[in-house]
């Protein structure tokens, strides 16, 4: 059965299904390697297609830490953030709220650490308004939408970078205990900057939230990656 929403963007004459107008959308503009870029597209009765770019070596953020030998080390880590910073960035300038940031849409190159985002199918139009109605993963939702029934486009992103972070860190979602030590002390193993910018995305107001466009400017993506110790990431919460 085909159900889908189509919506209306400049340049075509006809409603297109939200995941190409937003994949359209997001490739509008210099190119950007975070993003998977939409190479072609179809529209058929009964069903639609897409034509994607295919990076060779890849596989899936979740996937690739799961498989990982051995300890990652801060600094790769930040690494990855950093692009997924930037991908979720672009796609708010651009008009584009993704919605399902999480490890499964970010897709990693596993010799070099590229990472791109892909798969635009929970997302929407940004909007200044809040949204009533959340589509993505349920582990992701932002917590002033479990309280209010409502949330805004970037706040929520930046939550979603922030559990992004903490999953690669330690490989599972925080329970509310944790989230509240982040936000007391920093956590050993990690660096004042890192567990600075997890406070920083993770807070449960979303008013004291960093600001999207502000987090490449954090401390911590602003560090040299070459200049980081070699500490590790396996630290457990006591």
């Amino acid at each position: 059965m085909f159900c889908t929403k189509f919506i209306s963007i400049d340049g075509f004459a006809q409603p297109l299904p939200i995941e190409i107008a937003l994949q359209i959308l997001v490739n509008q503009g210099p190119r950007v390697p975070e993003i998977l870029e939409l190479l072609d597209w179809q529209v058929e009765q009964g069903f639609y297609l897409m034509v994607l770019e295919r990076p060779i070596p890849c596989q899936p953020l979740s996937a690739f830490i799961k498989s990982y030998v051995g300890p990652i080390k801060e600094d790769a880590i930040r690494f990855i953030m950093k692009q997924a910073v930037f991908a979720a960035q672009t796609c708010c300038q651009r008009k584009v709220l993704h919605r399902d940031i999480k490890l499964e849409n970010l897709l990693i190159n596993p010799d070099t650490l590229e990472v791109k985002l892909i798969d635009f199918g929970c997302g929407e139009i940004l909007q200044d308004e809040a949204y009533t109605a959340y589509c993505g993963t349920e582990e992701f939702c932002p917590p002033e939408f479990q309280m209010t029934g409502k949330y805004h486009g970037e706040p929520a992103t930046v939550w979603s970078l922030g559990l992004v972070l903490f999953v690669m860190l330690f490989w599972k979602f925080p329970t509310l205990r944790e989230l509240n030590r982040i936000m007391t002390k920093d956590i050993e193993g990690l660096s004042e900057e890192c567990c600075d910018f997890m406070r920083c995305c993770l807070k449960t107001d979303p008013r004291e939230r960093i600001e999207l466009e502000r987090l490449n400017l954090h401390a911590w993506l602003k560090t040299k990656e070459e200049k980081i110790s070699e500490t590790n990431y396996y630290i457990s919460f006591k």
